[in-house]
């Protein structure tokens, strides 16, 4: 009966980190259409065709890189190639 309990509690911690990521990155969004909009009135663009287009570029390639950069720690291919530039530098 532990395994199904674990099984359960499982898949309801990884829906609450689903809504929870859902949720984060519409925020993102708001906060980054309303920079984008924001600068783009700084800098004398009045207008708004594409503020959405590229506030939604913008947040597409925050949410790849935070997805992607953990996955590069967990190979530890950096931290071999770290060490062996100080052994070489070393030599």
């Amino acid at each position: 009966m532990s395994t199904i309990t674990q099984a359960i509690g499982d898949f309801v911690s990884n829906f609450v980190a689903f809504v929870l990521m859902i949720i984060l990155a519409i925020v993102s969004f708001f906060f980054v259409v309303f920079v984008v909009d924001f600068g783009a009135s700084l800098a004398g663009y009045g207008g708004d065709e594409y503020v959405v287009l590229s506030s939604a570029l913008l947040v597409a390639a925050a949410i790849l890189a935070g997805g992607i950069s953990p996955l590069s720690d967990l190979s530890g291919s950096t931290e071999t190639t770290r060490q062996d530039a100080t052994v070489t530098a070393d030599d």
